[in-house]
């Protein structure tokens, strides 16, 4: 007898056709190390969590991007209601040089935090994720550093902020990264998820 599916098949397919045009405009519009942004291994990511229905694969992700995509949505959104500047997280979305198509297509970070929510609510909270979550941005950082442009300082391995940092050695600035996600990123969202979802 067949168990019925967690999630929705509407649901997966709807955020499926979403992914796929995003991953093929970005992959003619931007280089393909911008597919190692935190946010762009997250989207992709929580299609195979959707698909598999995996607790681990959504834990992951919800450790991993669901602080850092709050924040890009307070930011977004405190700008566009306000029309003062919140972070830099999200300047490109009021970049007016940009295609408004291309910045539309990034307001799959407004749908990725109700839907890993939802999928916590679905699925429940895989405590293995703090461990699997951190192993991975370790070697996606580590990736980042070596085969991406420092002007676009992809996941900041080169300097918090737009430009890359010119004070300690580019390798330690790295080595604290690596220290810095997990600790202020992944450990405090592993325990909000547990204590919620756990």
């Amino acid at each position: 007898m067949e168990t019925a599916a967690l999630i929705p098949l509407w649901i997966k397919v709807a955020y499926t056709v979403i992914v796929l045009i995003t991953v093929a405009v970005y992959s003619v519009k931007y280089p393909l190390g911008n597919f190692l942004w935190f946010s762009d291994i997250a989207m992709l990511v929580t299609a195979a969590a959707l698909w598999l229905e995996s607790p681990l694969l959504a834990s992951m992700v919800a450790v991993g991007t669901l602080l850092p995509e709050i924040l890009w949505n307070a930011s977004f959104f405190g700008q566009l209601l306000t029309g003062r500047r919140v972070s830099g997280l999200t300047d490109y979305m009021f970049d007016e040089s940009l295609p408004r198509y291309l910045r539309a297509l990034s307001l799959f970070h407004v749908i990725l935090p109700v839907l890993i929510l939802w999928l916590m609510v679905r699925l429940g909270y895989d405590e293995r994720a703090l461990v699997a979550q951190t192993v991975l941005a370790w070697v996606v950082l580590t990736l980042t550093y070596w085969l991406t442009d420092p002007k676009l300082n992809v996941n900041w391995v080169f300097g918090w902020g737009a430009k890359p940092q010119q004070l300690i050695p580019p390798p330690v600035y790295l080595g604290l990264l690596m220290v810095a996600f997990p600790a202020l990123i992944h450990y405090p969202t592993h325990l909000v998820l547990k204590r919620f979802f756990g």
